[in-house]
């Protein structure tokens, strides 16, 4: 299989990138029977969805993985858990109109609610992850009021700053897809002290190997 692997910044594939150092300079790398191609887009939807754009045009594949860390709204899910994503939305993109927010969809300009390529990948085993619904932002929340406000109007059960804009590209490019993210906090008044980027990254990555080479 022909895949390409989709991250915001090169800490979040480091243990991946040090375990297949054969990887060439544009990060083709062999795994078992699959071909995969890493491709480091930068933070943000606007970024991500820029450089998958400009890639997708010119590349096609049989599919794409979006992978990195993410923000929990439940202690549900505990820090370190690899969750895979079957439904994402841009949770900011729309107006204020007073106290209330008026989504993109009902403004009549697009959809936000973005969900991946339905066509199944047998050959990856993905059973073991929670699915999650997940939200995509400019802005994580870090604000008492916002976060009630947005888990009362999407219940999302984790953000992050990419995977809606991933699954946006990847559909207008007829791309199969799969994200998977892995939860470095939880979503509350911004205290890094609390979060364990370090056990978010570890177990993305032997997530990942475990996926690609099984």
């Amino acid at each position: 299989m022909n895949i390409l692997l989709v991250v915001a910044t090169q800490p979040e594939i480091g243990p991946f990138l040090s375990k297949y150092a054969d990887a060439d300079k544009n990060h083709h790398l062999i795994i078992g029977s699959h071909l995969v191609q890493i491709l480091i887009t930068g933070a943000g939807m606007v970024a991500t969805a820029f450089a998958l754009g400009k890639h997708l045009a010119i590349n096609k594949y049989d599919l794409a993985i979006n992978a990195g860390i993410a923000g929990s709204f439940g202690f549900n899910l505990a820090l370190g858990d690899v969750v895979l994503v079957n439904e994402d939305v841009f949770a900011d993109h729309g107006a204020e109109d007073g106290e209330n927010f008026l989504s993109i969809d009902e403004m009549g300009f697009g959809e936000s609610r973005q969900l991946p390529n339905k066509l199944e990948i047998e050959s990856l085993n993905t059973k073991a992850f929670k699915q999650v619904k997940a939200i995509t932002v400019n802005k994580v929340h870090g604000n008492e009021f916002s976060i009630e406000k947005v888990i009362a109007r999407v219940n999302p059960q984790i953000e992050s700053m990419e995977g809606a804009a991933f699954f946006y590209a990847c559909n207008k490019s007829f791309t199969p897809c799969i994200q998977i993210r892995s939860i470095s906090n939880y979503v509350e008044r911004r205290n890094r002290e609390k979060w364990n980027i370090g056990l978010a990254i570890k177990n993305l990555n032997e997530a990942l190997v475990k996926l690609l080479e099984e």
